[in-house]
């Protein structure tokens, strides 16, 4: 009988020592689903992966990927998963072809006997094979990185911050990627801290402390912001957040790329509140309606919590 879900969680927790990294925490990811996991740095999104690539073992809880439990049967699933960490973590004095040979031999296949799945992102690097991993360009690595990891053609890939630190262009590029390889029938969990890359998932979990704040479509997320809110500008933005956080009808306001968001109530006035800045100096304030994002969302989580 086909298992149903990729991965069950069940009310995992991990500790070390006096710290709680992650505490019972309950999920599942769908066969052949691309879930994220969104948080900041000390999220838990590390420690999840680990124990979901049976690299560590839970305190409390169970967990299952592909239907064997990551305790009792983690050889099993080491047999079925694809894994990359958030560093690089190939062999830098070995070639690229070198990188690719060993990982297969881990796995007791040829590189020829699964070509045919990686073939579309090692063709982009086919032509630096006898050149140092430790040589290539932060894209380049994450791409042989994946080939390496779908070498054995694993039915759950887990891709920790794959594209931390590389380029906008080899993003994308790198998600292009993974949308092809879900399409294969291959579950994907991520973790990214970008918000454009979270919109390309099925579903996404927003974590935070080592809990889940909450799971649903990156739409559905977006939809749980039910406030009215505003982007914020002019000249001295900090004196700006400084202003507007003392205003009657503002209940938040929190800088959001090269303006500020600002949550309103239903005492807030535009007009008022720009003629309150004018007369107190400002100069320039600009403030429009603008759509909440998932950033804005996972903002007012954390805030509740």
């Amino acid at each position: 009988m086909a298992v149903r879900n990729a991965i069950e969680i069940r009310g995992l927790t991990k500790r070390y020592g006096s710290l709680t990294a992650i505490e019972n925490i309950t999920f599942e990811v769908r066969r052949g689903e691309l879930f994220g996991l969104i948080g900041p740095d000390g999220a838990g999104k590390t420690t999840l992966f680990r124990l979901l690539a049976t690299l560590l073992n839970p305190d409390d809880g169970v967990a299952t990927v592909d239907g064997f439990d990551i305790v009792g049967q983690y050889k099993e699933i080491r047999k079925r998963v694809g894994y990359m960490p958030g560093r690089f973590s190939l062999y830098p004095d070995l070639s690229v072809e070198e990188n690719l040979e060993f990982f297969a031999a881990l796995f007791g296949v040829g590189v020829k006997d699964n070509y045919d799945l990686i073939a579309p992102i090692y063709t982009q690097i086919e032509p630096f094979r006898k050149r140092r991993a430790g040589k290539l360009s932060g894209g380049m690595k994450q791409k042989l990185a994946l080939c390496c990891a779908l070498i054995h053609r694993p039915s759950v890939l887990f891709l920790d911050e794959p594209t931390t630190g590389v380029d906008a262009v080899s993003r994308s590029e790198f998600w292009d990627m993974l949308s092809e390889l879900k399409s294969k029938g291959i579950s994907i969990l991520v973790s990214t801290p970008y918000m454009d890359e979270a919109c390309r998932c099925d579903r996404i979990a927003l974590c935070n402390n080592g809990k889940i704040l909450g799971i649903d479509t990156p739409a559905g997320i977006t939809a749980r912001f039910d406030e009215p809110l505003y982007a914020l500008s002019g000249d001295n933005m900090y004196g700006l957040l400084v202003e507007a956080r003392r205003i009657k009808g503002v209940k938040e306001c929190y800088p959001f790329g090269e303006s500020h968001h600002l949550v309103a109530d239903s005492m807030f006035d535009s007009d008022e509140f720009t003629a309150h800045l004018n007369g107190q100096g400002f100069h320039n304030v600009s403030i429009r309606p603008v759509e909440p994002g998932i950033e804005d969302v996972f903002i007012k989580l954390m805030q509740h919590e």
